[in-house]
C-alpha cells in the first residue's frame, strides 16, 4: 500500500492506494474507501520496427527488438522519478539534456480527474524521458531519469 498527502486549492487530502487485483484498485481518501477500475498501460508502438533491421541470422532479428525494449525498460543511471499513482500523462514540460532544479515541474499527470504536478526531487539534468503525452502509467512506472 502506498500513502500520499495532497494539498489541492489549500485543502489537505490523505490518500492510500492499494492494488487489489489487476484492473481493480482500492483508494482511501480522508478515510472514505473507493474501489476504482484501472486500465492496463497501452503498449508503445515503437517495438513494431524490427522488420527494418537486416537479419542475416535468425538470432539477429530478435536482437534488434530486445535492444529497443532494453532502452525503454532499462533506464539510464541516475535518480528515477516514478509515478506516485496510476494516471495519464498530460504534458511533459522538460526535454532530455535540460537542467532542472529541485521543485521544478517535470510533467503533469492526470489521475482520478485531478491534475498532479510531478516535480524534480533534486537538482540535475534530464537524462531520459520514459513517457509521452497521452500515455497511461501505473503506480511506480518510470517517468523520467535525472542525472
Amino acid at each position: 500500500m502506498k500513502e500520499f498527502a495532497f494539498k489541492i486549492n489549500g485543502a489537505e487530502y490523505k490518500c492510500a492506494v492499494e492494488e487489489i487485483e489487476a484492473g481493480k484498485t482500492k483508494v482511501t481518501v480522508n478515510g472514505k474507501v473507493y474501489e476504482v477500475e484501472t486500465e492496463a498501460p497501452k503498449a508503445a508502438p515503437v517495438a513494431a520496427k524490427p522488420a527494418a533491421a537486416p537479419a542475416p541470422k535468425p538470432a539477429a532479428a530478435p536482437a534488434a527488438p530486445k535492444a529497443e525494449a532494453k532502452s525503454a525498460a532499462a533506464p539510464a543511471a541516475g535518480l528515477q522519478v516514478k509515478s506516485p499513482l496510476p494516471g495519464s500523462v498530460i504534458k511533459v514540460l522538460v526535454s532530455e539534456g535540460q537542467a532542472v532544479k529541485k521543485g521544478d515541474t517535470l510533467l503533469t499527470l492526470e489521475s482520478m480527474k485531478m491534475e498532479n504536478a510531478i516535480m524534480a526531487e533534486a537538482d540535475g539534468t534530464v537524462k531520459q524521458i520514459a513517457v509521452t503525452p497521452g500515455q497511461n502509467v501505473m503506480q511506480d512506472d518510470l517517468l523520467i531519469v535525472l542525472g
